[in-house]
């Protein structure tokens, strides 16, 4: 893990907070959406969710699968064709997983702690 990546303030906050499972799939479900340009968050807000997901995502077993985060460190080392399409869906996917009042809990708890 890179020590910038560490340093940010949401990545320090999360730390700190300690994510379970839930929060873990919410935020993958959010860098889905990051990546596959659907995201309405500040550039600052964007920067901050990855910068926890690279601190928490190797935490809990998630619901969304491995697969979710290889398909992630390969979209994030070549933004090839094939992984732009596997984002979409996995975004989808999660989107379609993920009940909505959690990730509205999810959302307020951001909110709350690290945007508030």
């Amino acid at each position: 893990m890179q020590r910038a990546v560490e340093d940010h303030p949401a990545a320090q906050w999360a730390l700190e907070i300690g994510f379970d499972a839930v929060q873990v799939d919410c935020t993958t479900a959010v860098v889905l959406k990051i990546l596959d340009n659907k995201c309405k968050m500040s550039p600052g807000e964007m920067a901050a969710i990855m910068a926890i997901y690279d601190v928490v995502h190797h935490r809990s077993p998630p619901m969304l699968g491995e697969a979710v985060h290889e398909a992630i460190r390969a979209f994030r080392h070549e933004a090839s064709e094939a992984a732009c399409a596997s984002i979409h869906q996995l975004r989808v996917q999660a989107e379609a997983q993920i009940l909505k009042p959690v990730m509205k809990n999810y959302k307020a708890f951001l909110r709350d702690g690290l945007f508030g």
